[in-house]
């Protein structure tokens, strides 16, 4: 079992994050509620990942990275902050942060970055597919991920690696809902904006590469993410 240091000055929060981490995520979760006392637990045990707070009292989360970073060059961080300032991204990665997440945040987003973490620390990110398939039937068309071709039989598309990366979480989700966050995670490691606008025209392509075949389709799911349908 992964253990993970939550450091967080909001209780209710902490125990919501704490309790729904243990639970959804299978970890191990301790639990501190200012800087001083996470820095003394790290210091006392292993632990696979970091969230920290950067607004606490005693030491900020900034503080403390930077405390951790001297201790174990390693282990990954993710910051957690209400504040949206550039300035405050730049310095969380300048102090050797792996992850940025703003506030408020879906707990499932934050299970997300952290099992994304983990599996790139193992050498396993979900972008690795020695040990998934990566040739798809999708209708009439054939798409191989590893060559980024998509055939229909008569005609071949080259398609670029984000969109081979895009449509291959598809496929593996074939008929399924993929959520935006989980592929913007997957494939940028990064949830934002300018990130989900570039998945949007990916998707658009996709879909033009994919029309000829009326029993395809990639559709919106409302709130959640996006389908790949194949009657």
């Amino acid at each position: 079992m992964k253990k993970i240091l939550l450091a967080e000055d909001d209780p209710n929060l902490g125990m919501l994050l704490q309790d729904y981490l243990q639970l959804k995520g299978k970890f191990e979760v301790v639990l501190a509620q200012d800087g001083d006392e996470a820095l003394r637990a790290f210091t006392k045990e292993h632990f696979d990942v970091c969230i920290f707070d950067v607004m606490m009292p005693k030491k900020d989360g900034f503080t403390l990275g930077k405390e951790i970073r001297k201790i174990n060059p390693n282990v990954p961080i993710i910051f957690a902050t209400a504040k949206t300032m550039i300035e405050d991204k730049s310095e969380a990665y300048n102090l050797g942060g792996d992850d940025y997440i703003t506030k408020p945040f879906r707990i499932e987003e934050l299970l997300l970055r952290i099992n994304a973490l983990l599996k790139r620390m193992s050498g396993s990110d979900k972008n690795d597919v020695s040990d998934q398939p990566t040739k798809f039937d999708i209708g009439k068309y054939k798409f191989d991920y590893t060559a980024q071709m998509i055939n229909n039989g008569t005609d071949q598309q080259k398609v670029s690696t984000k969109e081979a990366e895009l449509l291959r979480l598809l496929c593996l989700k074939k008929n399924e809902v993929l959520t935006r966050e989980e592929a913007l995670i997957s494939i940028w490691h990064d949830d934002n904006y300018f990130n989900g606008r570039s998945m949007d025209v990916f998707l658009s392509k996709l879909r033009k590469y994919l029309k000829e075949d009326p029993k395809v389709e990639i559709i919106n799911v409302h709130g959640k993410g996006y389908k790949l349908l194949v009657n």
